[in-house]
């Protein structure tokens, strides 16, 4: 057992034990009554709760397709704790509902299964679910800040990496070359010059692909920002996003980063990262383009 799982299996008995001090304190489900007993049955919600973590974990690995993993950046271990607690928090609460019904029961007739008794115990576990996450981020904060720095380090590494592999006489490397058989139109960047982007009317753009800086999506028109005599010049045209990524497949460099932006990564100055969001920067205009969720796993490919 590594060091990762022995930590993880470290914070899910933490807290299943800080919930179970929480009711043990607190005292609902009709507790109170139990008297000795009431420690037994207490032994027995923290073993629901370590089962519940054990399930969880089986649910997120095989069904969600989200193993374990702390190679991945902040963002996936952020986004898959998230998961963790959506799916365990009522889990364990059906769990918890259930034991209250067979085991107790007998001296708290309110204990019976109900809808009102999952309610009650939903919100129960949830807040103190909360509260834990709360506890955790807060102690984990430094550490995660430490990997956001570094994860964003290595972006950048491999940013200045691409684009000086495509300088002009340089070949493509192969993650930028396409799938096997396909037969790319650009293979240097000396290559890329002269393309013409037309709209839907008898607008039309023509441009050299390595001055492209991006293009935005603006309402029903396009907006292309390019450099031009070493001024930023912007053009508008009606035509959708998925026209001008038809337009420019050819050109590997040019990457939909978000529903509404195509960047050019020849042309991007730094990346900003962290667990909320990541923006390219760009060249000349320092605009700040978003890079969407969906998109961040293949921007990271595309630049490893």
């Amino acid at each position: 057992m590594n060091k990762g799982h022995k930590e993880t299996i470290s914070i899910r008995v933490v807290s299943c034990v800080f919930i179970v001090l929480a009711i043990a304190i607190f005292k609902p489900f009709g507790l109170e009554v139990w008297q000795w007993q009431a420690y037994i049955h207490l032994l027995g919600i923290f073993a629901l709760g370590l089962f519940s973590c054990f399930l969880t974990e089986v649910i997120l690995k095989y069904v969600v397709r989200m193993p374990r993993s702390y190679n991945r950046g902040v963002s996936y271990i952020i986004s898959r704790n998230l998961r963790f607690q959506c799916i365990n928090t009522p889990l364990v609460s059906l769990l918890i509902c259930l034991y209250r019904h067979f085991a107790m029961s007998d001296l708290v007739e309110a204990n019976k299964f109900s809808l009102t008794n999952y309610i009650e115990t939903l919100v129960i576990i949830a807040f103190l679910s909360f509260a834990i996450g709360l506890y955790w981020r807060f102690k984990f904060r430094s550490r995660y800040l430490a990997a956001e720095l570094e994860e964003t380090r290595l972006l950048n590494e491999q940013l200045k990496k691409l684009q000086s592999e495509t300088s002009p006489s340089a070949p493509l490397p192969a993650s930028l070359r396409g799938g096997e058989g396909s037969t790319p139109k650009v293979c240097t960047r000396g290559d890329l010059e002269g393309v013409t982007l037309e709209g839907t009317t008898n607008e039309r753009v023509t441009l050299d692909i390595a001055n492209l800086l991006y293009i935005e999506a603006v309402g029903n028109y396009v907006k292309v920002c390019q450099l031009l005599n070493n001024e930023v010049h912007t053009n508008m045209l009606r035509a959708t996003m998925k026209q001008m990524e038809d337009a420019l497949q050819a050109y590997p460099m040019i990457v939909r980063c978000h529903r509404a932006f195509m960047v050019n990564l020849g042309q991007v100055e730094q990346i900003s990262s962290n667990s909320r969001a990541m923006q390219l920067i760009m060249r000349h205009s320092h605009d700040a383009i978003p890079v969407s969720r969906s998109n961040v796993s293949k921007l990271k490919e595309l630049l490893g």
